[in-house]
């Protein structure tokens, strides 16, 4: 369908004409912008008419750091963010009375930080049931919390050592204690009964109607080879109303090489992206990597999961095939050897004369003044979840103290000249990016009460900045720019509508907005009911 849309503020971020009060949409392209006069007197046949009573229209956003297949299946696991565990097992215990023996439980989201008495145990879980194998993923998805059933699905035992890359939670006298760090919780998520595509694919169209609430209409997703399995299942059936860019796991370089799968391949709405690297944990369960010890302790530096030499070959492998890299990095030691890394490795494609592909850090939460230049200098995004401040904050000043102080650098680093683009993390955080936009505004917490006042605000951000940085940055990163990020001529359709001005509401309640409705390649996928 054909529409105009009329008597509106439309935000183009078009340097050329900024703002517009009209809008032409043919298929999924802009074919006329300005103002109500010029589209309206338009020799335009066969069009809908559509008055926005001066509502406010955006570019569709883009959440550049998310797990889709994640996200969706999370939906229908059990609630695990609670304020105390008591909550959480009580959640627990509704499910397994609804589970037939033997069927696995799954719940995502607890936080042992939030809660009194600190992690759960693995006789909390057995005291529920033997009967189902439970497993429960930390918010943070760096840990999980199983039962013995779960372990003993998975093999292991008090003897088990632990895999490369990740800790097996054990009591002080050597006993398992149900708490599986990193890499560690593969072991057990490798026996969960395998989702078909099919179900897969069905639940991510959920998902993308939910994210199209939001107001996103692309994202940057970091699952692994099934989500993209049934992201193409769902372009064929043409069930796929977002643009997705797909980044391929580590583990499945060799693959990539061999096929010549290269960053940037795709159709307009399914590419692939960067290869996925982790170089440490999180701060959740104190595994970030970091320079000096976490604030209470003498000798924990968290976890360096790579090195920087190991990066550089990798780099030196992917870099000559055309694959950009994506490396997660919290801690300030992390984010160093992975900075360092990345100069190597752009040394290297310029003395080999190489095209110079759009590397990235992803998170980049705690970077030392020393570090923020080198972003710039060596063309590296900053993908950054500006919601993950909100929730880090106190344990951001409980296990990095003064450090803190260098966490979420949006202003640093903007001064410095680098490249910001925004997520959420999801489902480990709400993938709603109003919230997004209103922490890297207002440096504030959304309990206002507990934090009156904004965290470090020396590094709030503009509205226009952040709004960038779910826009056009994003676009840019992905190989959209010719076709998204801002409305422009020729350019895809895609954008949302919201009742009020994001410009002129009060900082404090950009966290409230939502669009009304949302449009994605010409198409509504979202529109509130009258």
């Amino acid at each position: 369908m054909n529409h105009i849309l009329y008597n509106a503020r439309i935000y183009t971020f078009d340097p050329h004409l900024p703002v517009a009060e009209a809008i032409a949409i043919s298929n999924d392209q802009i074919v006329a912008l300005g103002s109500n006069d010029e589209v309206l007197n338009l020799p335009l046949s066969g069009y809908n008419r559509q008055n926005l009573d001066g509502k406010t229209v955006l570019p569709g956003l883009t959440d550049s750091h998310l797990h889709l297949q994640h996200t969706a299946l999370a939906m229908s696991v059990v609630d695990c963010e609670t304020e105390t565990k008591e909550e959480c097992l009580t959640r627990i215990k509704e499910r397994v009375a609804a589970t037939p023996a033997g069927g696995w439980i799954f719940g995502h989201g607890w936080n042992q930080n939030r809660w009194a008495d600190g992690y759960g145990t693995l006789k909390d879980l057995d005291l529920i049931s033997t009967l189902h194998p439970i497993f429960l993923t930390a918010k943070s998805l760096h840990a999980a919390w199983v039962n013995s059933t779960a372990l003993r699905h998975a093999g292991i035992e008090a003897a088990t050592h632990d895999p490369q890359g990740g800790i097996i939670g054990r009591t002080k006298n050597g006993a398992l204690n149900g708490i599986l760090f990193e890499s560690a919780y593969l072991l057990v998520q490798e026996q969960i009964p395998h989702q078909s595509i099919p179900k897969i694919a069905d639940a991510i169209e959920q998902a993308q109607h939910k994210l199209a609430q939001m107001g996103i209409t692309s994202v940057h997703d970091f699952d692994g080879v099934d989500c993209f399995s049934a992201l193409q299942m769902l372009e064929r059936e043409k069930r796929l109303k977002m643009r997705v860019l797909k980044s391929i796991p580590f583990s499945n370089l060799d693959a990539a090489l061999e096929f010549g799968v290269t960053t940037g391949f795709g159709s307009s709405l399914l590419k692939i992206g960067s290869i996925k690297l982790f170089a440490d944990g999180a701060l959740g369960p104190q595994t970030a990597a970091m320079l000096a010890p976490y604030r209470g302790s003498e000798d924990d530096y968290g976890t360096l999961l790579l090195s920087q030499e190991e990066i550089l070959n990798i780099g030196k492998r992917s870099s000559p095939a055309g694959l950009s890299l994506a490396i997660h990095a919290i801690g300030d030691k992390a984010n160093q050897v992975v900075l360092a890394a990345f100069s190597e490795l752009r040394s290297h494609e310029r003395e080999q004369g190489m095209a110079q592909p759009l590397h990235r850090i992803e998170h980049a939460q705690l970077l030392n003044p020393q570090l923020i230049p080198l972003f710039a200098v060596n063309k590296i995004h900053a993908s950054v979840q500006p919601i993950h401040q909100i929730s880090d904050i106190d344990i951001a000043d409980r296990y990095w103290g003064e450090r803190a102080m260098y966490a979420f650098p949006f202003q640093s680093l903007l001064a410095s000249g680098a490249q910001l683009v925004f997520g959420s993390d999801s489902p480990v955080e709400i993938a709603n990016p109003f919230i997004g936009i209103y922490a890297a505004t207002t440096r504030l917490s959304m309990n206002t009460h507990n934090h009156p006042n904004s965290w470090y605000p020396h590094e709030k951000i503009s509205l226009n900045a952040a709004l960038r940085a779910y826009t056009i940055r994003p676009a840019i990163l992905a190989g959209w720019e010719q076709c998204k990020g801002r409305l422009h001529l020729k350019e895809a359709a895609d954008l949302i509508v919201l009742k009020e001005d994001i410009f002129t509401v009060e900082p404090e309640r950009r966290k409230e907005l939502l669009p009304c409705a949302t449009m994605a390649a010409g198409e509504w996928v979202w529109q509130e009911e009258a």
